[in-house]
């Protein structure tokens, strides 16, 4: 049985606790929630659009982030 990946309309996203960055607050908006199995990221500026990633994508972003695959 394949598992369906969830949507950000499948949260209640008024209800979800969302974590920003302490080192610097207002350069940097980008906000994580982690809810169960899945994390969700949004961009606190402009909180309309909510993307959703799974424990084992989430993981892979942080790798690769970690490694400098998003350096320019």
């Amino acid at each position: 049985m394949t598992q369906v990946k969830p949507t950000p309309e499948s949260f209640d996203l008024s209800a979800v606790q969302w974590i920003g960055s302490t080192d610097r607050p207002s350069d940097d908006p980008v906000q994580v929630a982690f809810i169960g199995e899945n994390v969700l990221m949004r961009n606190g500026a402009d909180a309309g659009s909510v993307l959703v990633f799974t424990q084992a994508e989430w993981e892979a972003f942080v790798a690769g982030a970690m490694d400098g695959e998003f350096d320019y």
